[in-house]
């Protein structure tokens, strides 16, 4: 009887069978996968401990200013059109208050590149630490045109 391609001529058989070589190497493989540890990613961040006290009265409505830059190069701090001085002025004026006011920055869509760098660059300068951007959600799918 001839055994896995063999000849039946009573030679013996020229190819190694592999067979039992791949079942020791499968049953390797899954004692390693099962002796590895179990990856956790674990980002420790310091959370607020929770009070019974109510929150002061300028956490529960907080001063928000808002920088819009329009396509058309204006800097609009609050709806009002000002230019890169008065906006320097404006941040030195908000981080001498007792508790310092958020910052909420959101240039439209055709807004240039170069003057939300020169802003982002004078907010960044200034020394403001309560700062987000906005808007975002506005540009979160593009249609095909």
């Amino acid at each position: 009887m001839a055994m896995s391609g063999g000849k039946d001529d009573g030679e013996p058989m020229m190819e190694m069978n592999t067979t039992p070589l791949i079942d020791v190497m499968l049953v390797l493989l899954i004692m390693f996968i099962i002796t590895i540890p179990v990856a956790t990613h674990a980002i420790n961040i310091d959370l607020p401990q929770p009070s019974n006290e109510p929150p002061p009265p300028d956490m529960i409505d907080p001063i928000v200013n808002k920088i819009v830059l329009t396509p058309g190069g204006q800097i609009l701090w609050n709806a009002t059109p000002i230019n890169q001085g008065e906006l320097t002025r404006n941040l030195q004026e908000t981080l001498a208050f007792e508790i310092e006011p958020e910052l909420q920055f959101e240039p439209e869509a055709q807004a240039s590149y170069e003057l939300s760098a020169r802003v982002l660059n004078i907010i960044k300068n200034s020394g403001v630490t309560k700062f987000g951007f906005v808007g975002n959600e506005k540009y979160r799918s593009f249609g095909k045109e």
